[in-house]
């Protein structure tokens, strides 16, 4: 049997992008997302409200009770452009709940059913290394994945489960290109390029790789 891996987001672009090469590469995959459908690609769960403990439990409960899970790949995410001066508090709070929080339940709610030798792999931020103006939100939301990654691939060593991240920079969407129209996308993270990266990390091939964020900045 393939090894089975949840993939939150998995109706976005990215999100997408990682279901469609991990099941090139043999993998079983299973969305997890508040959208009411994905790609049509593996199995999927929609309607769930990752920002909802109790939702993310139930969902992650249902799926593992049709075969074992093998890991996850968080890119449930969001991102806001807003000064600090300008914007408003209501802003930090719901990046904290879309990047921090998603993460984290989707994580607590997997790591009991996972075995020896699986994987999580987050999404953080190279712009995490130094916030410019507009990203102070963002890039708080994104230091805290980094963090709570950290940990948890301190906690889970004894388990044998790994918990990485990716740092991607400019990833190359529709959105992006419109919001930045005179940047030169051809330099950007392809989505999947940073899907590979993921799926690395998801292997057996980066087994002994835990706790590490791997930039993926494309020519940025």
């Amino acid at each position: 049997m393939s090894r089975r891996i949840i993939v939150t987001g998995a109706a976005g672009i990215l999100g997408s992008s990682v279901v469609g090469l991990l099941q090139k590469r043999g993998f079983a995959t299973v969305g997890l997302d508040l959208a009411a459908s994905g790609s049509g690609e593996g199995e999927f769960v929609g309607g769930t409200d990752l920002t909802d403990e109790n939702a993310v439990a139930e969902a992650v409960a249902a799926i593992a009770a049709k075969g074992p899970i093998g890991g996850l790949a968080n890119i449930a995410g969001g991102f806001v452009w807003e000064t600090v001066l300008d914007g408003s508090a209501a802003s930090w709070m719901n990046l904290f709940r879309m990047n921090v929080l998603t993460t984290l339940n989707a994580s607590r709610a997997v790591i009991p059913h996972l075995a020896p030798g699986s994987a999580i792999v987050n999404v953080g931020a190279a712009a995490t290394s130094k916030a410019a103006a507009g990203m102070g939100a963002y890039t708080a939301s994104k230091s805290g994945v980094a963090r709570l990654t950290e940990a948890l691939a301190e906690e889970c060593k004894d388990k044998g489960i790994r918990v990485n991240a990716v740092l991607p920079s400019i990833i190359d969407t529709p959105a992006n290109r419109a919001d930045m129209g005179d940047a030169d996308a051809s330099k950007w993270v392809k989505p999947s390029e940073l899907a590979e990266s993921i799926a690395f990390l998801l292997s057996d091939a980066a087994s002994a790789i835990t706790g590490a964020s791997l930039p993926v900045t494309g020519r940025v």
